[in-house]
């Protein structure tokens, strides 16, 4: 995966952000329970969080060469469509085990920043 391909997937799921936490407090508010609104949120923010690490992974990119680091951006655009994925879909579809694959997403946020450690350690 190459920077500019990184960077690209930070700015996309960033916008995708805006719109889902937009679509939460808007749309959402009224048909979801407070509990699942909260899943919801929790989606958008860690969502947000690893975008902004793909931003910062991709701009890295530009001045260390690594294959850790091309895993490390890898590994957060999988946890985002997994974590906070299967929170959106947990909250809107009210399927209880769709929350048992979040925390696959949650290993692959925390792999992906040793990932980047690594590469930056190598350097």
């Amino acid at each position: 995966m190459k920077n500019q391909q990184i960077l690209l997937a930070g700015a996309f799921f960033m916008a995708l952000g805006v719109l889902f936490g937009a679509f939460g407090a808007h749309a959402l508010k009224k048909i979801l329970s407070p509990e699942m609104l909260i899943v919801y949120k929790t989606g958008v923010e860690y969502q947000f969080y690893h975008a902004l690490g793909l931003l910062l992974i991709g701009l890295i990119g530009f001045r260390i060469e690594s294959k850790w680091l091309r895993w490390s951006g890898i590994l957060l655009i999988g946890g985002i469509v997994i974590f906070s994925g299967s929170l959106y879909a947990l909250s809107i579809s009210g399927i209880k085990i769709l929350g048992a694959i979040t925390p696959i997403g949650g290993l692959a946020f925390v792999a992906g920043w040793i990932c980047l450690a690594i590469a930056v350690l190598k350097k």
